[in-house]
């Protein structure tokens, strides 16, 4: 990402009418998308949110509040169009992209859906690796495609979006082994899980974790042994973005799991990524230190799905417009009081 079209997009903010850097955060998402995209012409960009479905062997643990046949029945709730992420979208004018990348459910053909399926579902991580590497990498081929695909269609903004019974549980150990933070320090309540389920919840990932035993020098081994089908999709959905040199609006905890594996690859992943908002879950915290990253909004939201990620490429848009709309001391006949 070259620097140099950040100070040229601040120049040109600073010229317009009003106290310079008044308009905050807004001016500084404006100067990176100008360095994302390489260009001092932003364009609003065409939006897609990715919404990739898998489920979770360790489900079988009981770490959820919802059984795992919730997971197919909210890819239909998607499709139709009735689910959280599909009002959202809709107000932020982005397309809602469904995939299975490894969900335990034969859809057969079903229109509308996108069939990358990997694994039916992951292994129980609480007994043995969760997938095997191969597995992993071919669910992050998934990701890194689409985008590609996509950007090719003219899709020029992207946000991540995930389903899947008790993903809040790799997602937890991903972050637990990455960050070298305790379990109980990174493990929230999901769902909405009760007290004791929340202490089994931490207890299945400490003895996933002393299992498999993954090597946090490695995060493709940490995303087999103890991650998802779909996390692993959202870290390959982050490195294609910044191979294309695009934007990635991330969302909750298990995008930013997802996202932490990319980040460990390659850290020059994360001039790309725009972090949507802090979720409730407490390990996405975290997350967000670890990586050093500033979420856009802390709206206390928790459902994942990419809704945070909608509504913070409002704002997105909204930077774009001030930059492309707002008049010029110049244009507007407006004394510069830096100049005076």
């Amino acid at each position: 990402m070259d620097r140099k079209y950040l100070e040229s997009t601040q120049r040109h903010l600073d010229n317009l009418t009003k106290p310079r850097g008044s308009l905050g955060m807004l001016e500084q998402y404006a100067g990176r998308l100008a360095a994302i995209y390489e260009s001092l012409t932003i364009s609003l960009p065409r939006k897609v949110v990715f919404v990739f479905a898998a489920d979770h062997g360790v489900a079988e643990e009981g770490v959820s509040a919802f059984p795992a046949e919730v997971t197919p029945q909210m890819v239909f709730n998607f499709l139709a169009g009735g689910a959280g992420i599909n009002v959202l979208a809709r107000h932020a004018g982005a397309e809602v992209v469904v995939i299975d990348v490894g969900v335990n459910y034969d859809f057969k053909g079903l229109e509308g859906l996108l069939h990358r399926k990997v694994i039916h579902g992951t292994r129980n991580m609480a007994k043995g690796p969760a997938m095997t590497r191969e597995q992993a990498l071919q669910c992050m081929e998934v990701g890194r495609e689409l985008v590609g695909r996509y950007a090719d269609m003219g899709f020029g903004m992207f946000a991540t979006g995930e389903m899947g019974i008790a993903n809040t549980t790799p997602s937890a150990a991903i972050t637990s082994v990455i960050t070298s933070r305790s379990v109980a320090e990174v493990t929230g309540l999901g769902t909405g899980i009760d007290s004791e389920a929340h202490k089994k919840k931490i207890a299945v990932i400490e003895r996933a974790i002393a299992t498999n035993k993954p090597d946090r020098s490695d995060p493709i081994d940490v995303l087999a042994k103890v991650g998802g089908a779909e996390i692993a999709a959202i870290a390959g959905m982050a490195l294609g973005a910044a191979e294309r040199s695009l934007p990635i609006v991330v969302d909750g905890f298990i995008s930013g799991a997802g996202t932490l594996i990319a980040y460990c690859m390659d850290n020059n992943v994360k001039d790309y990524m725009f972090f949507a908002h802090v979720s409730q879950e407490i390990g996405h915290k975290a997350i967000l230190e670890f990586m050093d990253a500033a979420p856009m909004l802390d709206l206390n939201l928790r459902l994942g799905e990419g809704t945070g990620a909608a509504l913070a490429m409002t704002i997105l848009d909204a930077a774009i417009k001030i930059y492309n709309e707002m008049a010029t001391f110049q244009q507007a006949g407006v004394s510069d009081s830096e100049k005076s």
